[in-house]
């Protein structure tokens, strides 16, 4: 099954890879407090569709664009019935969507790059 995921514009250094995805819905959302990211006006929020064969591929390539200078905690992910895939800068996690353990392990991590607690990807 491919995964479908969401990822913010503004969090890439290149856009370039957009091209290459299936984007079926994109939302701009003006920035608000709670978002953390007082440099931008507004973040552009692209569904994507990614094919089972390919995700390996695009989750190592989007952790090599994710911008780690102005925020170290952006991060996109995507899911399929059976796994969840977050990826941050430099890190991919690939998770058992019925692994508790594995679900807490990433929140570990998000948590030492300062990812606020609402924002935190949830097992669902």
């Amino acid at each position: 099954m491919d995964y479908e995921g969401i990822i913010i514009e503004e969090s890439l250094t290149n856009l370039d890879i957009l091209k290459e995805l299936e984007i079926v819905h994109t939302e701009i959302e003006k920035v608000t407090e709670a978002n953390e990211t007082p440099w931008l006006e507004q973040w552009t929020m692209h569904k994507v569709v990614i094919k089972k064969d390919k995700i390996d591929e695009y989750a190592k390539k989007l952790s090599q664009l994710i911008d780690g200078k102005h925020c170290s905690n952006w991060y996109c992910d995507f899911k399929n019935e059976q796994y969840h895939y977050v990826v941050f800068a430099n890190k991919v996690f690939k998770l058992d969507r019925n692994s508790k353990q594995d679900y807490a392990s990433m929140r570990e991590y998000a948590i030492t790059l300062g990812l606020p607690e609402h924002q935190l990807p949830n097992q669902i």
